[in-house]
């Protein structure tokens, strides 16, 4: 829990001098949405790739005052951008010390805090929430609840004495608990109907009705949510009167560009091992061809989390290989491009008719993604010279028990070597791995176009 600055006024009386006047959350994001777009700032830190499609929609949404739904397959950082919501929220915002529910405390909502202002006067305690604290994310499933979101009864309060029709006896769900602040609701459609006409009255209205009793408390939030297409159709929907009364719907997508994709997959991988650009755009582009492949069910989608994963997973296997050949530091090679298919076929979902094709169908993309790659990048240079030397007694073995050394010892001395690696944004100072891991990259390319042969046996590979 963050500590608030100690300037801060600490009663209302001090709040009052100060000059301090109540404002609603979508007033205070919209302020600081201009601010932010007047001086220039990026507002949504770690997002990629939306700039020109989903976020100009969001941004006029928030200006507008809007709920917000977001509608996208999984994996699109849907859940992410909403959490980047919270930045637009002022940093420090005041609430009434003790009191239920962060209201502000120059205007009390609740009873009990309507009934504290009313004694204290000016020396109401005042204190003071970070922007972090007004983010409330609630993950829908079936079994979630009225109680959970809106509130119940209390049996304690009433077993003190207090009667049913007493507002002080409701406890409180997560959306009377984010007033003044921002509420996300994950895969809305999951919520049962009768749980969604619960939100109906908070939406319209800004009140709340717990077991038939109505508490007119007027609520100040930003409702948000995320749907999948697919539960939005088919297994789940969002109920119309709920649908109607979101003022924008936004739809999301996969990164659109190569360059976003890798830049995603480098932001968001925790690797243990380097892995050179280059290779990150394999992944990238072998992610695009899932995404584009008839085999595959595009229903599902092919999460940004598979290119992820699949980054992480090569750098494992190369930091397996540096510990059992002996190198340092570890960096990845193709060869450990390998590893994601065993590893990863379980997260793609295929069409029912190629069961039993699935790794044939994962290898063959992958090597089309290497092709590719190498096509972009070497795109241009001859690599004759280099096919020829391998051709005439100079075979190069890779593996994950050879190390880099024994990749480059295995051939002479080559110009295009060097103009490979500067492709490849490798220096001639580089550690013998990321020089390997292109010189592999450039051999991996003249196989797959037929200008060489390749060996695989059970650890190793050879080039001849």
């Amino acid at each position: 829990m963050s500590t608030s600055p100690p300037e801060l006024p600490r009663t209302v009386g001090q709040l009052r001098a100060a000059g301090v006047q109540p404002r609603s959350v979508k007033d205070e994001i919209r302020e600081n949405l201009l601010t932010a777009l007047r001086s220039g700032t990026n507002p949504w830190q770690g997002i990629v790739g939306f700039d020109r499609t989903v976020l100009p929609q969001l941004e006029r949404a928030l200006l507008a005052g809007h709920d917000v739904v977001l509608l996208g397959e999984r994996g699109q950082g849907k859940t992410r951008l909403l959490r980047t919501l919270a930045s637009l929220l002022d940093e420090w915002t005041p609430v009434i010390a003790g009191a239920e529910l962060g209201e502000h405390p120059l205007a009390p909502i609740t009873p009990a805090a309507q009934r504290l202002a009313a004694e204290l006067g000016d020396d109401l305690p005042v204190a003071w929430r970070h922007r972090s604290e007004r983010y409330t994310e609630k993950l829908a499933t079936p079994d979630t609840s009225v109680g959970d979101l809106i509130g119940d009864v209390d049996p304690v309060r009433v077993a003190q004495g207090r009667s049913l029709g007493d507002p002080e006896t409701i406890h409180f769900g997560l959306v009377p608990r984010a007033h003044r602040g921002i509420i996300a609701v994950n895969e809305l459609p999951d919520l049962a109907e009768r749980i969604q006409v619960a939100l109906l009255n908070v939406m319209e209205e800004r009140d709340i009705q717990v077991r038939g009793h109505t508490l007119r408390l007027p609520l100040d939030v930003l409702l948000v949510a995320t749907a999948n297409p697919e539960d939005y159709t088919n297994r789940g929907r969002i109920i119309t009167p709920l649908k109607d009364r979101f003022g924008a719907e936004v739809r999301t997508h996969y990164p659109l560009d190569i360059d976003h994709e890798v830049a995603l997959v480098a932001q968001e991988a925790e690797l243990v091992a380097e892995v050179d650009e280059h290779l990150l755009e394999v992944l990238a582009r072998f992610v695009r061809h899932l995404r584009e492949s008839p085999a595959v069910d595009q229903r599902s989608g092919v999460s940004a989390r598979f290119a992820v994963a699949a980054a992480e997973t090569v750098a494992a296997a190369a930091l397996r290989r540096s510990a059992i050949t002996g190198e340092h530091p570890a960096v990845a090679r193709p060869v450990d491009l390998e590893s994601v298919i065993e590893v990863l076929r379980g997260k793609v979902e295929f069409e029912a008719g190629e069961e039993g094709r699935e790794y044939e169908l994962l290898a063959h993309l992958l090597r089309r993604s290497v092709a590719d790659t190498a096509r972009a990048r070497l795109a241009g240079l001859d690599l004759r010279s280099l096919a020829q030397a391998v051709s005439d007694g100079h075979p190069v073995a890779t593996g994950e028990h050879v190390p880099a050394e024994e990749v480059l010892a295995a051939l002479p001395e080559l110009p295009v070597l060097h103009e490979v690696a500067r492709r490849l944004g490798v220096a001639a100072t580089d550690s013998p791995g990321r020089i390997a891991a292109a010189v592999e990259l450039a051999l991996e390319s003249l196989y797959l176009t037929k200008h060489l042969a390749k060996d695989v046996g059970e650890d190793r590979a050879v080039y001849g």
